[in-house]
């Protein structure tokens, strides 16, 4: 059961958050409905999740209209410059900007709708050519350029997806290095609220709340292996 499965995740990360100090008030879950079911959303839904995330823009177009208007949709997946439109103004967070021209397509939509979008920057901590993401060495660039040339994106924090292995200390690693990234742009850009830090998948998300991740983004451990 779907809602059994909510519980079996709030449990563990309640445990996480014992293990490091922290409150699980603060720990907030997205759950991944990629490739997944109206129906199971629904399932979910009712279980108290309210925060679902997509990868795919015309999937979360085709199943949206389906579903309570009161959901809270988080756009996941890299974003596509010529997407960009479908996804301004109609999600709660957009976690993967990461690029300079994604950032002044999302400007020119939300300003032309009168709107301001709450933006996570996507960071590629683990350095893995799969993996999107601005390196390390540009965070700043990018920061800069949307503090000072985009004034309807709100930054909201950091976004990584952890490196492809089973070795925790090197997944424990790189999620340290997002929190300590973090810490830095608060002192270079004290007037951005870094309030999120989105990290933390099934497979890693207990170490992320030990390094301080506020943002889970879980699908596996809730709907089980797509298909």
């Amino acid at each position: 059961m779907i809602s059994e499965r909510v519980q079996a995740v709030q449990d563990r990360i309640k445990q996480a958050c014992e293990r490091s100090g922290r409150e699980e008030k603060d720990v907030q879950v997205v759950l991944v409905s990629k490739l997944i079911s109206p129906e199971k959303i629904m399932q979910a839904y009712q279980a108290g999740i309210r925060d679902f995330g997509e990868n795919r823009v015309q999937e979360w177009q085709g199943k949206k209209d389906n579903l309570p208007a009161d959901i809270r949709w988080h756009l996941i997946g890299h974003l596509q410059t010529n997407k960009a439109k479908y996804i301004v103004g109609q999600v709660a967070l957009i976690h993967s900007l990461d690029r300079l021209a994604l950032a002044e397509e999302i400007e020119k939509l939300a300003a032309r709708r009168n709107l301001t979008v709450d933006c996570l920057i996507q960071v590629n901590v683990s350095r893995e050519e799969t993996k999107s993401g601005v390196e390390i060495s540009e965070v700043d660039a990018l920061v800069e350029f949307v503090e000072k040339q985009c004034p309807h994106i709100r930054i909201k924090g950091l976004m990584t997806v952890g490196p492809n292995t089973r070795e925790i200390e090197r997944i424990r690693e790189c999620f340290r290095m997002l929190c300590l990234l973090r810490d830095r742009l608060k002192m270079c850009f004290s007037a951005v609220d870094w309030h999120y830090l989105s990290m933390g998948m099934s497979a890693d998300y207990e170490i992320a709340v030990e390094e301080g991740a506020n943002l889970l983004r879980i699908g596996t451990a809730v709907f089980g292996e797509r298909g």
